[in-house]
């Protein structure tokens, strides 16, 4: 069954199709503005969920102190866009990186993640050319093994030559835990500290993250700010995580039913170039709401392929349904665009500004 918002998107837009609900972000803006006073820390969302300086503003509006990108090139439009106060949670390396960072210096006051010698080698070049101080954070990992430094002593070190560098600043730590992992974040972190104040340095920022860790908000004793992005739209993953509901997630892909050539399966026309083939560990590609017990099998580049078997109720070709995807990021940064509605209104579409910023 096709819905009068889902009929009126497929006719003005086509599908597949991203659209908002944006009574839907505001509320999950505020929402988590608000857990993240209660909790006494301050919000810095990572925009590289939505990748739009228009909702990155109206998170700032919301209370937010400033924005987290991971690429320079997000850090760059959302500075040109007139944001002030951008922390950049990636390891920056090259001469070419440093000359952007460099110009974005005198755009915005900018903090930079380090979880290694060579990285913090090469930032003085950054700090003179643009001939501001550049705030560096040392990356601790506190149990992902993705990046991050993985002893207080590495920390203590790092934060040692940061101070030492011309034109450095140590702000602080930067860390990722686990879900379950905070306790020993809060080891790692309290030997870390007790190491760079013994060299007579003082984080100013201790920064935890992300959404699924929202449940955990303010937990780290310490801890001055947090860096939820998901939250904006939600999917899956977050609601499997325990941090949002359906009503939560803000984003679907509008996608239509273009084949039914069995009675247990069936093609969407959302494939692996909208929904992408990150599962996030769960059990097929997406929440079909129309039909939430058909399950997104797999995928073919522009075919979704439909396993109906479990489904009390089938599509019809040419039914348009709305999918919650697992991973709403990656499908995020597929889209030039998104809709945005309010109710069963359109209000127009809203650039993927950051789209595609992987430099």
């Amino acid at each position: 069954m096709t819905t009068p918002l889902a009929a009126k998107i497929a006719r003005e837009y086509g599908t597949p199709c991203a659209v908002i609900d944006m009574d839907r972000v505001e509320r999950n803006i505020a929402r988590i503005q608000a857990q993240c006073e209660a909790a006494g820390v301050a919000n810095r969302p990572h925009i590289k969920t939505h990748k739009s300086p228009v909702l990155a503003k109206l998170q700032i509006e919301a209370g937010a102190q400033g924005i987290t990108c991971q690429k320079i090139g997000e850090a760059e439009i959302m500075a040109d866009a007139g944001i002030a106060d951008i922390l950049i949670s990636y390891n920056l390396i090259g001469e070419e990186k440093m000359a952007r960072l460099a110009a974005l210096q005198a755009k915005a006051g900018m903090t930079v993640a380090a979880d290694n010698a060579t990285v913090i080698a090469g930032l003085p070049q950054a700090a003179k050319q643009s001939g501001r101080t550049l705030s560096v954070v040392v990356e601790c990992d506190t149990g992902r093994k993705r990046a991050g430094v993985e002893t207080p002593t590495e920390a203590i070190q790092l934060a040692r030559q940061i101070a030492a560098s011309d034109g450095l600043r140590f702000a602080g730590f930067m860390m990722y835990p686990t879900e379950t992992g905070w306790d020993d974040a809060q080891r790692f972190y309290d030997e870390a500290l007790a190491g760079v104040r013994a060299e007579g340095l003082d984080p100013t920022i201790v920064s935890t993250g992300g959404s699924p860790n929202l449940k955990n908000l303010g937990k780290l004793k310490g801890a001055t700010e947090h860096r939820p992005g998901t939250y904006i739209y939600n999917d899956r993953m977050q609601v499997a995580a325990g941090v949002a509901s359906w009503d939560d997630c803000a984003l679907n892909i509008y996608s239509t039913v273009v084949s039914r050539a069995a009675p247990e399966r069936g093609i969407l026309d959302a494939g692996s170039k909208t929904l992408t083939t990150d599962t996030g560990g769960l059990d097929g590609h997406g929440l079909i709401l129309e039909h939430p017990e058909a399950k997104i099998a797999r995928f073919a580049e522009e075919h979704g392929f439909l396993d109906l078997s479990r489904s009390n109720t089938r599509p019809n070709v040419g039914d348009v349904v709305r999918i919650v995807p697992n991973h709403v990021c990656v499908v995020v940064n597929m889209m030039d665009e998104v809709v945005m509605v309010r109710g069963e209104e359109i209000l127009g579409t809203l650039p993927v500004a950051a789209r595609g910023k992987l430099r």
